[in-house]
Formats: structure tokens, C-alpha cells, sequence
């Protein structure tokens, strides 16, 4: 039997410093790179038993799928799909919420050539029209759990370009049952060749503003995610690693695929709808989960879940991206469980950017520092390296290597140069670096607010105000004012026990004045029943201004 725990190293290079702290990587992969043939057959034949897989649902469910298995399905799904007309370089729509089949399908797509088009199970039937029609898709494979087959039906009404339709757990007439289907191929696949510089997964971006952009990742894509598993993560090749992500969301392939594989361990996947605290606490410890990534309101509920009741023993890392981390949290939970939050920022476009990386000391709210895999500056309007502790934009220098970065926007030329140039690719956020070299979060370049001569970011004041237990969210915008022409703004979502009062708007207020600089406290107060959002959670703060008048 091999030694697993190096098998990722056959297709990287790495440094390391004194203390053993990651300093340099570099994918190494040859030009026909497939992580499907490459890393999961691979894994296959030299351990077939070796486990990748551990799902349960809801319903008490449960199955455990070894790398042989994940080999065997993928070929027969590949099979299948050839069979339904799909051919190199279609697109494929997946809305498989956290069902198993995703794996099979998304792996057997990789070994066709085809593009897998991952996409939320939330979508509306306008939602499905314009991501047909947008990236042209020929095929779609979709949960029979939700929805998502009739709105897809409505959608093929005005769009009739659809070859083949597949129906996961479940019946509807006009959609190929899976399982049923899959059943009937034997596996027998051979490799079909592909160049690295293939595409390989169209992801719909779900901006703040206007329609949503398409960005293309190519077949070398997942070998920059061995530094997200090994190094951010901390997953080594008997881990059991939970990511909490729906398929349809970019985080999916950066927790529960890429990355871990090549890690040669085992990816645990709790297949459920509605987000309970206890449910996930409960199998986490059922199952013995080692390593645990989660956006930081996972961790707030967990938090006011209450961890007394459960045993967490196996659990032995802790990582958190996606949202702002205020120290609060991060403080409770190494409190509860003696875990440091590792926080990490990256985006749909990239890999980790800026990262607290395994054997490095986080500052909590932190983004920690730039990944070895780019070199990162931060910039002024004019392109201008800004001075430490000033904001500048996060910016990725593509004069020097860089690994992960995606082939542009799909059919949108003007994006992708307005992203990407004089060297660099811009990502719109905001950050400043401290004096060792960490990074921290302002906000979207277009989200800054410009109050009283003042550049102030909306992240510091939300990150202060989700500390109050008054505030269940909150985003912080500019307002026009008579007189300053700009001030700061906050709009929130209240918990529970607390009603909106003009004494409270006061108790705020003075709540951010104690705890940053007081220039930088909310003028205005509004309370709102909910806050705008695009179909991925992120708060539409262009809408919040377009209601108070404020240009975009």
C-alpha cells in the first residue's frame, strides 16, 4: 500500500521556512492534466478501499463511497451522459443541492470534456432562462427534491436548445430518471484527451450590481486548490473534512472536491435544506469530523446553540471564509473548543488570496497574508502601490506567476478588461496591511463610503455593530446629507427580543463611538424587516443607496 500522505506532492512544488510554515508553491502538472483521471483514478488504483466519501441526510441516511466507487459511477455516469448526446464541450447545468449523484456527475463531465455549470437549487425560472441562454447550456442534471425540474420546464418553453434532462431522486415526465438510467452502463470508459488550458466549470458570479458574469476555470484550476486543503485547511490523507456548501455555490469545489482529493482524504457531506444547528453539531460528532471550514455565521449559531452538549473530540481544526469574521466569534469559539478560526479571502474569480495559513498565528478578523501562490499588491485609483496601513485595492500581479486565476469573463470582453489590466487583475475589494504584513478587509471599492474628507469601509462598522446583541445583521452605507454631503448610514435586521426605538438607535451609536474612531459612527439609523440580497446572501448595498438617492 502507498503512503497516501505525500500522493498530493506529485503535482506540486513547495518551501517551506525554518518553522515549517508554507513560503512557495507552484502546481506542477503535465499538459493533459484531468483531475478526474489524474487524482481520482488514480487514487483508485493504487488504493481502491481507501475511503472519499462519508454522506448522511436528514433522514438518517447514510453511505460511504471509497475512491473505487467514485471511479466505477463517474465512468458509468460518463457513459450515460456520451450516450444523451453531451460531448466535449457542452455546457452542463448541476442543481444538486448536497446530493452524492453531484460527485458522479461533475467527476464524469471532467473525463467527457464537458463544462459543468454548477448552479443553486434558489434559482427562479428567469434566474434558469438567463443562465441558459448566457452560457448556451445543452444538458442539465437537477434535483427532484425542490422545484428546480418545473422552473427548468417553464424556462425550456422559451429556450429549446436542451439535449437531455436528468432527474435526481425523484419522477417527472419529460427528465430521464438517474438512477434508473445509470444502472444500465457497466463503466467500461475510456480516457478522452483534454488539454489543461481546457475549460472546465463555468461559474455564475453573483455580483451586487447588474447581470450576473460567467468565469471560466480551465482543467488546471484544481491543482491550485492543494494549497486550500493542505495549507489553509490542514487536511492531511486521514481526515474526515466537512466544508458547509451547497453544490451550487464556488465554495463547494474549493471544500468538498478538489483540494482534500489530492490531499487523499475523506470528504463528509451532510445532505440538507434547512440549516439547523444542533442537526449539524450532531452528525459532525456522530460521524467524527477532523477539519471544519464554515462561513462565520455558522459559527454565531453555533455559538448561541450552545456547544456543551456535544463532543467535538475528533474535531482538530477550524477554518472560516465568505463574510466578515469580528472577533467576537473568534474569541467564543476558541473559548468553547480551544480551536483558532483561520480565516482565508478569496473569490469565484481565484483561489486563496490572502490566508492564515497552518502553523501561523491569526489576528483575529484578519485576512491573514498574501497566499505564496500570488503576489498581491495594493493599489490607489491610479494604480499606485498604497503605503501600509492605507486602503488600497486588492490587486493580483499577472506580470509574475500566478496560479488559479480564471480565463476571463464568458462572452464578456469588456469585463474581463475591465478587470484585467496594466498587469493586474483588480478584484474590487478594499483591504490595508498592518505593520506584520496582515490584511484587512475595508469593503468593495464601490461600497466606500467618502464621509466628511474621511474614507471609511463598511466592514469595521458592521464588524461593530454584529457584536451588540441587539443586531442579527446589518450593512453600513453612505446617505446624502444637506450638509456634509455624504454620512454614514446603517441599516439592520433586529433579533428577536428587541424592538426598533429611538433610544436604541442612540444606544448604537454610541456603542460604535466607543469602539472605533467616532467619525466613523452611523448618522443615520434605519431598522428594516430584511436586508437586500442577491440569490448568493450577499447584500445588495447598491440598492440600499439607490433607496437614499446615492448614485452607484
Amino acid at each position: 500500500m502507498m503512503e497516501m500522505e505525500n500522493f498530493y506532492q506529485r503535482f506540486c512544488k513547495e518551501r517551506f521556512d525554518e518553522k515549517g510554515v508554507l513560503t512557495y508553491f507552484e502546481p506542477v502538472i503535465a499538459d493533459n492534466f484531468n483531475f478526474a483521471y489524474d487524482v481520482v483514478d488514480e487514487i483508485a488504483r493504487l488504493e481502491p478501499g481507501r475511503r472519499a466519501m462519508v454522506w448522511c441526510n436528514v433522514a438518517g441516511e447514510e453511505r460511504t463511497f471509497t475512491f473505487r466507487e467514485m471511479k466505477l459511477y463517474s465512468d458509468k455516469c460518463a457513459q450515460m451522459l456520451t450516450d444523451h448526446g453531451i460531448k466535449k464541450g457542452d455546457m452542463v447545468m448541476l442543481v444538486l443541492k448536497r446530493h452524492y449523484e453531484f460527485w458522479f456527475t461533475v467527476l464524469a463531465l471532467h473525463k467527457i470534456g464537458a463544462v459543468g455549470v454548477p448552479a443553486t437549487n434558489l434559482l427562479t425560472v428567469k434566474d434558469i432562462l438567463y443562465r441558459f441562454e448566457a452560457a448556451s447550456i445543452t444538458a442539465c442534471v437537477c434535483s427532484g427534491e425542490c422545484n428546480i425540474t418545473e422552473y427548468v420546464d417553464e424556462a425550456c418553453k422559451k429556450y429549446s436548445d436542451i439535449r437531455a434532462k436528468f432527474i435526481v431522486r425523484g419522477k417527472r415526465e419529460g427528465w430521464i430518471d438517474y438512477a434508473t438510467e445509470l444502472e444500465k452502463y457497466d463503466g467500461n470508459w475510456q480516457r478522452v484527451e483534454n488539454s489543461k488550458e481546457d475549460p472546465l466549470l463555468l461559474y455564475f458570479t453573483s455580483g451586487t450590481t447588474g447581470f450576473p458574469k460567467m468565469v471560466v476555470h480551465n482543467h488546471a484550476y484544481p491543482a491550485a486548490h492543494i494549497l486550500t486543503a493542505r495549507y489553509w485547511h490542514n487536511v492531511h490523507a486521514d481526515d474526515l473534512h466537512l466544508t458547509v456548501s451547497e453544490t451550487g455555490w464556488m465554495k463547494a469545489v474549493w471544500g468538498k472536491l478538489y483540494g482534500q482529493w489530492f490531499a487523499a482524504a475523506s470528504i463528509f457531506v451532510y445532505d440538507f435544506d434547512k440549516f439547523v444547528p444542533g442537526d449539524l453539531l450532531h452528525v459532525m460528532e456522530k460521524y467524527g469530523v477532523t477539519t471544519f471550514c464554515a462561513p462565520p455565521t455558522i459559527y454565531r449559531f453555533f455559538i448561541k446553540e450552545g456547544l456543551g452538549g456535544y463532543n467535538l473530540k475528533n474535531l482538530r481544526y477550524s477554518t472560516t471564509a465568505g463574510e466578515a469574521l469580528n472577533p467576537e466569534v473568534y474569541n467564543r469559539w476558541l473559548e468553547f473548543t480551544g480551536l483558532k478560526l483561520m480565516e482565508c479571502y478569496g473569490q469565484t474569480e481565484t483561489v486563496v488570496q490572502c490566508v492564515n495559513l497552518a502553523g501561523t498565528t491569526p489576528k483575529p478578523g484578519s485576512m491573514g497574508k498574501p497566499s505564496p501562490q500570488y503576489h498581491l499588491r495594493l493599489v490607489d485609483e491610479d494604480g499606485n502601490d498604497v503605503p501600509r496601513g492605507e486602503v488600497g485595492e486588492i490587486c493580483v500581479d499577472t506580470q509574475k506567476p500566478y496560479f488559479g486565476l480564471f480565463n476571463g469573463y464568458y462572452r464578456n470582453e469588456e469585463a474581463t478588461r475591465a478587470a484585467w489590466h496594466d498587469g493586474l487583475y483588480h478584484t474590487g475589494d478594499t483591504a490595508w496591511m498592518d505593520e506584520d504584513g496582515y490584511l484587512w478587509y475595508v469593503g468593495r471599492t464601490d461600497d466606500v463610503i467618502k464621509a466628511s474628507g474621511y474614507r471609511i469601509g463598511p466592514f469595521e462598522i458592521e464588524s461593530v455593530l454584529m457584536e451588540h446583541p441587539a443586531v442579527l445583521e446589518c450593512a453600513v452605507t453612505g446617505a446624502p446629507d444637506p450638509i456634509r454631503g455624504t454620512v454614514v448610514k446603517a441599516t439592520i435586521v433586529l433579533t428577536k427580543a428587541y424592538q426598533p426605538s429611538d433610544e436604541l438607535k442612540k444606544e448604537l451609536q454610541t456603542y460604535v463611538k466607543r469602539q472605533t474612531a467616532p467619525y466613523k459612527y452611523p448618522r443615520i439609523v434605519e431598522f428594516v424587516e430584511e436586508l437586500p440580497k442577491t440569490i448568493s446572501g450577499k447584500i445588495r448595498r447598491t440598492e440600499i443607496r439607490a433607496k437614499d438617492g446615492q448614485k452607484d
